[in-house]
């Protein structure tokens, strides 16, 4: 977008001379008075033209503070958030492996009583 609006600019400022001067050649004044006017015009002109740019500057400042503002706050976001998706999924590889452990002990105990059970059938 700022290279529109240095587009712009240049082309105002272009257009805008080459106006002004076309204007002040073709009025019936003398070469003095005419060189005078296209000097006048032409500060006129240029002081224009830096205040507009000035102001386009500050624009492009604030915007460019505040797309840096919002990365810095949207970094900070995300980073909360992974740290999060990160705590959730070590605590559910502790549950699963508490789970499994549990699990395992069932299979044992099931086990474990199956045989008893087996050996008292022999005796």
């Amino acid at each position: 977008m700022a290279d529109k609006e240095s587009d712009l600019l240049k082309g105002l400022f272009i257009g805008g001379l080459i106006g002004m001067v076309l204007g002040v050649l073709f009025a019936p004044k003398s070469g003095k008075e005419t060189r005078e006017e296209i000097t006048r015009k032409a500060n006129n002109f240029l002081t224009k033209a830096k205040e507009e740019y000035e102001k386009a500057a500050e624009k492009s400042k604030l915007a460019y503070e505040e797309s840096l503002k919002y990365l810095k706050d949207l970094n900070v976001s995300v980073k909360e958030k992974a740290d999060k998706v990160s705590g959730l999924a070590h605590q559910g590889v502790e549950t699963l492996q508490s789970n499994k452990n549990r699990f395992k002990k069932a299979i044992d105990a099931g086990l474990e009583a199956y045989r008893e059970e087996k050996n008292k059938e022999k005796d």
